[in-house]
């Protein structure tokens, strides 16, 4: 799996409750990657950032180290865990989101989602999978109702949307 650093976010901490036990999923909202990166994920003043972003050609781009907290969750709770941040690995997916045209995930875009879940899941005991919107259901819709959740688990991606 081909991965791209050329871009990294300060907008990082330590973790606090140790290694990550689950992944969570998120759509950019973003008109373009280059964009969600350049001008949200990695800009300090947005005090906002991710693990990885997956463009729609299937590009993955790194933006902070896995052993990091990176800040993509906010407000959140799973099963009664409010730091979700130091518990998760984040993920975002572009697309413009319900804002900026809301459209299908793209084949390629998916299968480079499925491989990066699955090459997380080979070095971390991963209990979730998770979308944005499992956590901070009153603020939060993404990755949203176009995101193929059953696709993801058919590739080896447990999670809690499939219909299993």
């Amino acid at each position: 799996m081909n991965i791209n650093k050329t871009h990294s976010s300060p907008n990082y901490n330590e973790r606090r409750l140790g290694a990550p036990n689950m992944i969570l999923l998120h759509y950019t909202g973003r008109p373009s990657c280059e964009e969600a990166i350049t001008k949200w994920l990695c800009n300090p003043e947005k005090e906002v950032s991710a693990h990885y972003v997956v463009d729609e050609d299937g590009t993955i781009y790194q933006l902070v180290d896995e052993d990091k907290r990176a800040w993509h969750a906010g407000v959140s709770e799973w099963k009664g865990q409010t730091d979700i941040n130091s518990l998760s690995i984040g993920i975002e997916i572009q697309n413009p989101g319900h804002e900026f045209g809301y459209r299908p995930f793209p084949l390629a875009q998916m299968e480079s989602v499925a491989a990066l879940c699955k090459n997380i899941m080979e070095r971390f005991e991963i209990e979730y999978v998770l979308g944005h919107s499992d956590v901070a259901p009153k603020r939060k819709v993404d990755p949203g109702e176009l995101f193929d959740w059953d696709w993801l688990s058919n590739r080896g991606v447990p999670n809690v949307h499939a219909s299993e």
